[in-house]
């Protein structure tokens, strides 16, 4: 099934250039010149969203902060003017994806685009198989861990967390991402949640805690070199 995106932006000169090269990339593409109206155009059927940040009316910012509060997790990248690290970071904690400052390359666009969506099906896809790195096993059919052949005592949602991560490895999983794969849409769930359990994790996994990385402004990710599924 084909892939449809959403573009905003108020140059429609943009518009244009993403519309036409994302449709030859083989993406469905809708257009918006406003917030406004790309509230008006969303649907469940969108896989993800290009967002200016700086627009006449409801900025970008706006919107995806009214989408996340909302319990919309739809993908998003940022496009930006504004490239300073505190505009970054604000997007990130706004429940921005990915962040691209302008004037930006298409190409980088399109790859940013497609890693993305691949790594937002990881999250939607339920791991069948184990997972083995060394003496660690993360068996998804028995939903336990072991290491040393003794089994980790973890609760559901660190274990939910840690097989999710071992899924989308070497991909980094934001903390949107993790929270609407393992507690859907509870809305009294912070971020902060994550990296309480993450810690938790970390600490049961012992001489294993390492590999679970912390990308700065992004999310986690599962650092097994030689992992393979059986």
């Amino acid at each position: 099934m084909e892939k449809r995106i959403l573009v905003v932006d108020d140059e429609r000169d943009i518009c244009d250039i993403l519309q036409f090269n994302l449709e030859n990339d083989g993406y469905i593409v809708d257009v918006a010149n406003s917030a406004e109206e790309a509230l008006d155009k969303l649907t469940d059927v969108h896989s993800l969203i290009i967002l200016d940040v700086m627009m006449g009316g409801m900025s970008g910012f706006k919107m995806a902060e009214k989408l996340r509060k909302s319990g919309n997790t739809i993908p998003i990248i940022f496009l930006t003017a504004k490239n300073t690290e505190n505009d970054m970071l604000t997007g990130f904690s706004l429940g921005g994806d990915d962040y691209i400052p302008k004037p930006f390359s298409v190409k980088e666009v399109l790859a940013r685009a497609k890693a993305l969506l691949v790594r937002a099906s990881l999250v939607n896809k339920p791991m069948e198989t184990k997972w083995v790195y060394r003496d660690l096993v993360i068996d998804a059919t028995s939903n336990r861990v072991l290491i040393t052949d003794k089994e980790v005592s973890l609760t559901k949602k660190e274990f939910e967390i840690l097989s999710l991560l071992a899924q989308a490895s070497p991909n980094v999983l934001t903390r949107n991402e993790i929270l609407s794969s393992v507690w859907g849409d509870n809305e009294f769930v912070l971020d902060r949640t994550v990296d309480v359990h993450i810690t938790r994790l970390r600490k049961k996994l012992g001489e294993y805690a390492s590999i679970i990385v912390n990308r700065s402004g992004f999310g986690y990710y599962l650092n097994i070199e030689s992992k393979h599924p059986q």
